[in-house]
């Protein structure tokens, strides 16, 4: 069902609508955004203001302290929305001139994602190995143990690793048809021969050769998926069993740190191997389901292991003596 676009009565009530029906064009939801610019509407309504020239940065300003937001993150997000929108409408031509002159909030309590090692990956499926059925949960073992390797393996989000279908696995190319995931985009993911191999076992051990094309991969009861809400539930009853040690300054593990352990482990190994990362950002992107890369840099955490490569990297092109 496609969002409605909410009632709009100001004086830049179409050039809104046009704004969120152009994003929604570029397959983004703007479900949030839709919403935040509706209250900006409602504000101008509220103003009596009849035109562009009459919205400064005053009026902006009192726009936001009129939408008090106490997370940094959230002030953020309604003064980034305010001012796309104006830097679209100097392109279109309506405007000469962005009226936002805010600058965003410092997130100072912003922590450091946990980042799970091969070790931790591990520990986490021989915990999941040993989980006990239960009368509405058979081969709870198995679809953990599966389910969060995939999680670990190739970085899938979990709500895409919940909705997959027997269908969804190629067994012959190896690959993972991921359907109408985030931003309504489909993707084909690669496994490679272990995790191939893997989930290969669990279907062959589940499904047989009884399995319908739209079975639920992942399921306790054969008609309905598992439930996303359940994968963290039970990630995070299996989190004191793996006695982590989580540094000062980073936050307790999610089931979402195994998506972000797998782009940043994927960006140490090319360091490793010599690879410029600059050249296959574009590739982890596409691997990850961003629609920018610049999405894909907010997974890419600067941690201990990542600086040394860094550092590496830098002293084989500088000389000794620092000359250049």
């Amino acid at each position: 069902m496609k969002a409605r676009v909410p009632d709009l009565n100001s004086v830049l009530s179409e050039a809104i609508r046009t704004f969120v029906e152009y994003k929604r064009a570029l397959n983004r939801k703007y479900r949030s955004e839709a919403l935040a610019l509706n209250l900006f509407d409602r504000y101008l309504c509220d103003q009596r203001i009849t035109g562009w020239d009459d919205i400064d940065s005053e009026l902006i300003d009192r726009f936001l302290a009129s939408r008090p937001r106490n997370r940094p993150r959230s002030h953020n997000h309604l003064l980034g929305v305010v001012t796309r929108f104006f830097d679209w409408a100097i392109v279109q031509r309506l405007t000469e001139r962005n009226p936002v002159s805010a600058r965003p909030r410092r997130e100072t309590s912003a922590r450091i994602p946990y980042l799970f090692d091969l070790d931790d990956a591990k520990r986490l499926l021989e915990v999941a190995r040993a989980l006990p059925d239960r009368p509405k949960g058979p081969h709870r073992a198995l679809i953990y143990e599966t389910l969060f390797a995939l999680l670990y393996g190739v970085g899938l989000r979990v709500g895409e690793v919940a909705r997959l279908r027997l269908g969804d696995v190629d067994f012959t190319r190896d690959t993972l048809l991921i359907r109408e995931t985030k931003f309504s985009k489909t993707r084909i993911v690669p496994l490679g021969p272990r995790l191939a191999q893997r989930v290969r076992q669990y279907v062959e051990h589940l499904h047989g050769s009884k399995g319908h094309a739209d079975t639920p991969l992942f399921s306790f009861t054969q008609r309905g998926c598992v439930h996303e809400g359940t994968i963290s539930q039970t990630f995070h009853a299996l989190l004191p069993k793996l006695h982590l040690r989580i540094p000062p300054g980073v936050s307790s593990p999610t089931v979402h740190c195994l998506r972000h352990s797998f782009a940043v482990g994927t960006l140490l190994r090319w360091y490793r191997e010599g690879i410029d990362p600059n050249q296959r950002l574009i590739q982890l992107s596409t691997f990850l389901g961003h629609s920018d890369p610049s999405s894909t840099a907010v997974y890419l955490t600067v941690t201990d292991k990542l600086l040394h490569e860094v550092d590496q990297r830098f002293h084989a092109f500088v000389p000794k003596d620092g000359a250049l």
